[in-house]
C-alpha cells in the first residue's frame, strides 16, 4: 500500500508518499519563513496563499522523486486540522480533488494525531505509549492506546511550549522562529550565564499533568525590562540576551520534565495488567527537536523505567510523511472518510476529555 500525504496546516507545505513497509518514497517541506518572518510569526492569510500557490507543483515533484504515478497510489491522506483554517481548506480541497478523479480513499487526518503516530513509522513502537506532544499550537500528555484511541492526561491551561519560545525569542530580541533561535543563544551562554537569571517554573511540584507557559513569560518580560532600563544605551547586552535564553529553555525543560514525571507515575498506578502499561515515553512536536529538553527527558523516561522514544529531527517538525503514515493506519483498519468532510481548525484527539480552561487554550 502506498498512501500520499498532504500537510498545509499552518506555514509549511508538505508533500510525501510512505508504503506499508516504512518506507518514505518522497518527503518535501516547502518553508514559508522568509515571508513570514518580517512580522515575527506566521500570518495566517499569507500562510493560505503560499499554500495555493505551491502545493501543485510540489505534488507533481514528489511523484516524479517516487518514481510515481497516480494509479501507483492506494489512497490520500491530508491535514483536515487542526490548525490555520485557510491553509487546511487548500490542503484539504486538493486532497479531495485527487481522489474523486482518481477514484481513490479519502482520509482526513488529525494533524496531533501524525505526531502521535510518527514513532510507529520510524521505530515501529507498539501500543500503549505515553505521549509528550510539545509544539507551536498545543501542549499536551496523551496516552496512546492505538490508532484513533488516545486519553488525554494533560494540557496547557494558557499558552503551548512552542508559542512561549516564539514570544521569548521576540522579547530578548533573537528573531523568528523562536525555538532554534533561543536553543542557539543558549547553547552559546557559558555555565555560570547560565545560572544568572532565576525564571519561575510554572506548576512544578503540583499534582497532575496540566502545564502552564504565561506567568514565566510575564517574568522574562519584567526581567528584560528591568536589564534595559538599567542598561546606558536602554539595549540588552548579547551576553544578558544569551543568559536570558539560557534561563527560559532551562525553565521550561523544568516544567515538561515535572509534568511528565507526574504523568509517568499516574499511568504506571492505572492497574496491575502490564500489557495497560506504556511501552516507551514519545516526544512529538516540533519543540521535541530541542536537544537540552530531549537530555531531560531521558533522565526522566530512565526514572521512570521507561525508554524515551523521539523521531528524527526532520520529522518532529511538521511533515506530510507522518500524515501520510496516519493515512495509512487509518486505511489499514478499514477507515476513509467521505468527500463532505469539512476542515477543522480545532479537533481534540480525546473529545472525552475535560475541557480545559485558560486563556489561549488550545483544543
Amino acid at each position: 500500500m502506498i498512501v500520499l500525504g498532504i500537510e498545509t496546516s499552518c506555514d509549511e507545505t508538505a508533500v510525501a508518499l510512505v508504503d506499508d513497509r516504512r518506507h518514505v518514497r518522497a518527503d518535501l517541506v516547502l518553508s514559508q519563513l522568509a515571508e513570514h518572518r518580517p512580522y515575527g510569526g506566521v500570518v495566517p492569510e499569507i500562510a493560505a496563499r503560499s499554500h495555493l500557490d505551491h502545493l501543485d507543483g510540489l505534488i507533481r515533484r514528489a511523484m516524479a522523486e517516487a518514481d510515481l504515478g497516480f494509479d501507483q497510489i492506494d489512497g490520500v491522506a491530508v491535514t483536515g486540522g487542526p490548525g490555520l483554517i485557510g491553509g487546511i481548506i487548500v490542503g484539504v480541497m486538493t486532497a479531495k480533488a485527487i481522489a474523486a478523479v482518481r477514484g481513490l480513499p479519502f482520509v482526513a487526518v488529525n494533524h496531533l494525531e501524525g505526531h502521535a503516530l510518527t514513532v510507529r513509522l520510524t521505530d515501529d513502537l507498539a501500543f500503549p505509549y505515553l505521549l509528550l506532544l510539545v509544539s507551536g499550537g498545543h501542549c499536551q500528555l496523551l496516552m496512546v492506546e492505538g490508532v484513533g484511541r488516545y486519553r488525554r492526561l494533560g494540557t496547557t491551561v494558557d499558552d503551548a511550549a512552542g508559542e512561549a519560545f516564539d514570544k521569548a525569542a521576540k522579547l530578548v530580541g533573537l528573531g523568528y522562529p523562536g525555538g532554534p533561535a533561543v536553543e542557539q543563544a543558549a547553547a552559546r551562554a557559558t555555565e555560570h550565564d547560565g545560572d544568572r537569571f532565576s525564571l519561575p517554573r510554572p506548576m512544578v511540584g503540583r499534582p497532575g499533568c496540566d502545564f502552564s507557559f504565561s506567568g514565566l513569560k510575564t517574568a522574562l518580560r519584567q526581567r528584560v525590562a528591568a536589564i534595559t532600563a538599567a542598561a546606558p544605551d536602554g539595549r540588552l547586552s548579547d551576553r544578558d540576551r544569551d543568559a536570558l535564553a539560557a534561563a527560559f529553555q532551562t525553565a521550561v525543560a523544568d516544567c515538561l520534565a515535572d509534568r511528565t514525571a507526574n504523568a509517568i507515575r499516574l499511568v504506571h498506578a492505572d492497574g496491575p495488567a502490564p500489557t495497560a502499561r506504556p511501552t516507551a515515553l514519545v516526544v512529538a512536536g516540533g519543540v521535541a527537536a530541542n536537544r537540552t529538553l530531549r537530555a531531560r527527558l531521558e533522565q526522566v523516561a530512565a526514572a521512570g523505567g521507561l525508554r524515551l522514544v523521539a523521531p528524527p529531527l526532520r520529522l518532529c517538525t511538521d511533515n506530510a510523511a507522518m500524515i501520510a503514515w496516519a493515512g495509512l493506519e487509518r486505511l489499514r483498519q478499514g477507515g476513509r472518510d467521505d468527500l463532505d468532510f469539512a476542515p477543522r481548525p480545532r479537533w481534540p484527539l480525546d473529545p472525552a476529555a475535560p475541557k480545559a480552561t485558560g486563556a489561549g487554550v488550545k483544543a
